[in-house]
């Protein structure tokens, strides 16, 4: 159907559509940067803090919707070769395209007049998630065609959204370096087997290419070295994380690799859910190990273990320097 046809109601639909609020899941990662700095401050929950959680989440979904906006648009012609992304409204020819560009403006300057409420280093954060969406989508960077800056560049909204939650409870303290790029290394691991899920549901190379350049210089071979390759980076900055600030958390590790390793079963199943993170909650298994992890997660974090300091005192005395 034509966008000249559409009628007002169902105008106003596919205008909902495209800002994706069913992918408003994904700030879910933004708690763990709430519970964390909770857990580091040591101070009481206090009525601030709660609003500023609440105007952080209306904040961070607008940023985030209005990113969804301007991807839609430009993907277009892409989606199009996609066998389910073909279906888009946009791909579909019935947005409005001007009035598209006006809501992605409109919601990113909604979102950053929330976000002033809070903080102004939580506004500054909301504005870099904001233009890490343009670098993303929009030429002449339009990381996303470049092979494995695109996972790279995509992943970066989850140590931005851990920010997002630190600076909502903690606008005066600094997060640590480590755990900010653990959080990122675990984004890219997820989105790379994304893009190996994808690359491998489509079965044909040039399709593949046609659909997404990057995928003109990937392999499924290359995409799962990829995968391993940020598994280790991110695990070794949790463990420096760890060792550096709360030792009790190595008791989480098996139930983050339990985790990781069932995300990782699941990238090789037809249409997996891997491919839209949306719909990760159908899986029941990764859901409840999900669950079971950040329950152990959470309560270390608030948890002194003498015992573990002790045992992993060093055995064998330090060079001095």
């Amino acid at each position: 159907m034509p966008e000249s046809h559409v009628s007002l109601l169902d105008r106003i639909r596919v205008h909902i559509a495209i800002a994706r609020p069913d992918h408003s899941i994904k700030n879910i990662f933004v708690l763990p940067g709430i519970v964390v700095a909770l857990s580091m401050t040591g101070g009481p929950f206090t009525g601030e803090m709660a609003r500023n959680i609440l105007l952080g989440f209306l904040a961070t979904t607008l940023i985030a919707c209005s990113n969804y906006v301007i991807n839609e648009v430009l993907d277009a012609p892409f989606d199009r070769l996609h066998p389910v992304k073909q279906l888009r409204p946009v791909a579909r020819g019935i947005v409005n395209i001007p009035l598209a560009y006006l809501q992605w403006i409109a919601m990113m300057v909604l979102g950053i007049a929330t976000s002033w409420q809070i903080s102004i280093q939580f506004t500054a954060v909301a504005a870099v998630l904001w233009i890490m969406g343009c670098i993303y989508n929009i030429r002449p960077f339009r990381t996303k065609d470049v092979a494995y800056l695109d996972v790279v560049t995509e992943s970066i909204n989850n140590p931005l959204r851990m920010l997002l939650g630190w600076y909502m409870v903690a606008p005066s303290l600094i997060p640590p370096v480590s755990l900010l790029c653990c959080y990122w290394m675990l984004g890219c691991y997820f989105m790379a087997l994304k893009r190996f899920s994808e690359f491998r549901e489509i079965g044909n190379a040039g399709v593949a290419g046609a659909y997404r350049n990057s995928f003109k210089r990937y392999t499924e071979r290359s995409l799962l070295e990829s995968v391993s390759f940020y598994a280790s980076f991110a695990m070794l900055l949790f463990g420096a994380f760890i060792t550096r600030y709360r030792l009790e958390l190595i008791l989480s590790f098996p139930f983050v690799a339990l985790m990781m390793t069932t995300y990782f079963d699941l990238a090789f199943k037809p249409n997996s859910s891997v491919q839209h993170p949306e719909k990760l909650y159908r899986e029941p298994v990764l859901m409840t190990e999900l669950i079971l992890t950040c329950a152990v997660i959470t309560s270390l974090l608030f948890i002194h273990i003498p015992l573990l300091a002790r045992m992993f005192t060093p055995t064998v005395p330090l060079a001095s320097h």
